[in-house]
């Protein structure tokens, strides 16, 4: 009844023993799905004492049958239950030996993970030791090649260092005087200052090269690039110019300061002024605030009273910023102010009050800084390409040694400040390793561009001659400055000149043959061009001071017997001067000449010839024509042509113009002995519309009716206009320019000297067209 979910009473008992299909319920019954709770109250009855089936069958059969069933079922169940707890015994110890191993196997597994744990440590670090193993040779790899070289510059260092003080002192002594003199002075002082250095016992180079000391090669070729020549004495110039603490006023007569830096500065945004902008102290003052440059160009020797403060450094300090006192106001200063000064005067006069607040600086061009830009204008118009090949060149190997430059600047820097290992620091090999690539990739290609450069040099030198001849005839019209101070030749129309030389002269395949028809060309160019501003009287001499200069160039010419020829004898001591032995006929003046003669090399035994052969230097001194005639003794032999000109200057200096034609015809020709008369169609084709002819007059001479021909004749009759200056008149001088520049008419402004005062102002005005880009090309 329990098993069937029913009340277990005697009446629910007859009631299923009396159903028909009880057997077989008991048959089919579901014995392997009974609930725990069922067998519960099952065994409550089952284990009572009396659960027995005899005792059972005293009261009913039926329930004796069904104690019977269950009785084995019982056995079956206790033997069931022994081997319960058998298996729970074999259980419990299986367990407590499973747990034994599941205890070892967490060990092991623990030891295991451990082992891994290490293993995979010592992975790492064995990565790690073998990045920085390779972190070293890298290391190495890439200093190796600096270690030797920067210990031969430890090396060096050392011993600069020991001779810094007296170096500094040449240095900072150079830069602060040096400035006005040229080469010659700078190296004549410089000199006497390490000597004085040396006898106080202080320690300087003896061959000190400001150059190397307060500049780079780097630096220095960057400059050359942006138009500073690249001779020495230029060099000098600019670092002067930008080592000095005072600002640097500038003596450019021909603008090569001017140039460079226009284009030095240019990219900082550098401001051009001079004192003719009427609001050029505004300009200076925003520039100041910004620290952007000024370049103040075109000052006379008087300055206006309104830059003294800025030559002043007038200074103020106020917390963290600075100002600079202007008049009666403080104006922001920026530290990255620079100001430069030129003046267009060659040899100006500046007042004391000025000199002492500035840095004169004379840069006043060379010969060897002049024949470089003439050989790369000559090779530009000859082989563009070849000169285009090496202007980039030039620019590949300034740029690749700055980038050498700044690469080491980085690694030593990151050397400096790396903390710990050198091996830990990332950043560091990665720049090394960088750094070498970058090295060999630029020290490669720098060795490949100075091997080219040579050669494009090589290439370049057949064009020296040119180059060194027209630096020859500028340098003539230079010193033309010493005869009569008019006589001023700017730089920018000789080049001008020259450049139209290359175009007009004859051309040929063979470059011997074309340098000799350029030369010959150019020559006569500078000649008939310089001719056109020359005093009659000084045309001859300025022939033969040309002809001078390229024989001196040729090394054929004596300096002693050059000054010989320009300033005679001059005898200081009479008592050990021999007797004259022709004192009838021979002048004292004469006499003191030959005897003077005597002591210049190759002229030994002159003084001897005269007591030889008095009768015969007689008779040679009283021909008409003495320069025709042979000279006495072996003196026509031993002599040049040059030579035997200083018996001539000595003996009869009368004769002196007519040797000079002579000698002029035979070296450079006798068309530089026929000066051209003035041709004013040539004067104008060679003109531009951008540079003004003017036409210095002798009394009662006067150009204009030439020039209305001219005008006729070029078909400019209907665009000539002419004026007279005198007062007021300049205005209308003014507004005639300004319409004949935009309208391309020919502006004649006569009587120029009857209105000084405006001249500058006309000055202003043509400097101003010259840097304009639209000007009439038919102006002029």
């Amino acid at each position: 009844m329990i098993l069937k979910q029913v009340t277990p009473s005697w009446a629910e008992a007859k009631k299923q023993l009396g159903e028909v299909n009880f057997l077989n319920q008991l048959r089919d019954f579901d014995k392997d799905h009974i609930s725990d709770r069922t067998l519960r109250k099952v065994h409550t009855y089952t284990s009572l004492d009396d659960f027995d089936p005899e005792k059972v069958g005293v009261v009913s059969t039926a329930a004796k049958s069904l104690a019977m069933v269950v009785a084995p079922k019982k056995a079956k169940l206790d033997e069931a239950m022994q081997s319960l707890k058998e298996k729970q015994a074999s259980l419990a110890e299986a367990k407590g030996k499973l747990a034994q191993l599941q205890k070892l196997l967490e060990k092991l597994q623990k030891d295991y993970d451990d082992k891994l744990n290490e293993k995979e440590e010592l992975r790492k670090r064995a990565e790690m030791l073998q990045l920085k193993l390779d972190r070293a040779s890298d290391l190495i790899d890439g200093l190796a090649g600096e270690r030797v070289r920067w210990g031969e510059t430890i090396r060096n260092l050392d011993g600069v260092f020991d001779l810094l003080p007296g170096d500094c002192l040449l240095a900072t002594a150079f830069v602060s005087y040096m400035g006005p003199f040229v080469s010659s002075y700078r190296e004549e002082l410089m000199l006497m200052w390490k000597t004085s250095v040396s006898e106080m016992e202080l320690p300087c180079s003896l061959e000190l090269k400001l150059g190397n000391f307060l500049a780079t090669p780097t630096l220095i070729r960057e400059w050359n690039i942006l138009g500073l020549p690249s001779d020495a004495f230029s060099t000098e110039n600019g670092i002067i110019t930008n080592q000095a603490t005072r600002w640097p006023l500038i003596i450019d007569p021909q603008a090569q300061a001017w140039k460079w830096i226009r284009n030095m500065e240019g990219p900082k945004g550098l401001k051009t002024v001079d004192f003719g902008v009427p609001d050029y102290m505004r300009i200076i003052e925003i520039a100041m605030q910004r620290g952007e440059p000024i370049l103040l160009q075109n000052v006379s020797e008087v300055l206006d009273p309104s830059v003294i403060p800025i030559l002043n450094k007038a200074l103020v300090k106020k917390g963290n910023e600075t100002y600079i006192k202007v008049g009666d106001k403080l104006v922001d200063y920026n530290e990255k102010f620079k100001f430069f000064i030129t003046t267009k005067m060659s040899n100006p006069h500046f007042p004391p009050e000025i000199l002492t607040k500035t840095t004169l600086v004379n840069f006043a061009i060379k010969e060897e800084g002049l024949q470089a830009q003439l050989l790369g204008i000559v090779v530009r118009k000859e082989k563009p390409k070849l000169e285009e090949l090496k202007d980039n060149l030039v620019l590949n190997i300034a740029a690749g040694r700055r980038t050498l430059m700044e690469l080491e600047d980085e690694l030593l820097r990151l050397l400096n400040e790396s903390e710990g290992s050198l091996l830990d620091n990332m950043e560091l090999i990665t720049t090394l390793k960088s750094s070498k690539e970058t090295s060999v990739a630029v020290n490669e290609q720098l060795e490949s561009s100075l091997i080219t450069e040579v050669e494009i040099d090589h290439a370049r030198e057949g064009y020296v001659p040119c180059a060194v001849r027209a630096s020859i005839l500028f340098f003539v019209l230079y010193d033309l400055s010493f005869i009569d101070p008019m006589y001023q030749f700017s730089l920018d129309s000789y080049i001008d000149i020259f450049e139209n030389s290359i175009k007009k002269s004859k051309r040929s395949d063979n470059l011997s043959e074309r340098i000799t028809s350029l030369n010959d060309y150019h020559t006569y160019a500078v000649y008939r061009n310089t001719c056109r501003g020359l005093f009659e009287r000084h045309k001859l001499l300025f022939s033969f001071y040309v002809g001078i200069k390229i024989l001196d160039a040729q090394g054929k010419i004596r300096h002693s017997d050059y000054q010989f020829l320009l300033k005679g004898g001059v005898v200081l001591d009479k008592k050990e001067q021999p007797q004259n032995p022709c004192i009838d006929w021979l002048p004292p003046e004469s006499w003191d000449n030959i005897t003077e003669m005597d002591k210049l090399s190759g002229f030994h035994g002159v003084v001897k010839t005269f007591e030889q052969f008095p009768k015969e230097w007689g008779e040679w001194y009283f021909k008409d024509a003495p320069e025709s005639c042979m000279l006495i003794g072996e003196w026509q032999d031993i002599c040049s042509e040059f030579q035997r000109m200083l018996f001539i200057r000595s003996l009869r200096p009368d004769r002196l113009s007519f040797c000079i034609t002579s000698f002029v015809t035979n070296n450079i020709g006798s068309h530089f002995t026929e000066p051209p008369v003035l041709d004013i169609k040539a004067v104008f084709e060679d003109s531009s519309y951008k540079t003004p002819l003017i036409f210095v007059l002798s009394p009662g001479v006067d150009p204009t009716s030439a020039l209305i021909q001219l005008a006729e004749n070029s078909g400019m009759s209907s665009r000539f206009q002419s004026l007279s200056l005198g007062q007021g008149q300049a205005p209308f001088a003014t507004r005639m320019i300004e319409q004949g520049s935009t309208q391309g008419n020919w502006v004649f402004l006569a009587n120029c000297h009857l209105s000084l005062s405006w001249m500058p102002g006309l000055d202003k005005i043509i400097e101003n067209l010259q840097s304009s880009g639209n000007v009439h090309k038919d102006f002029r």
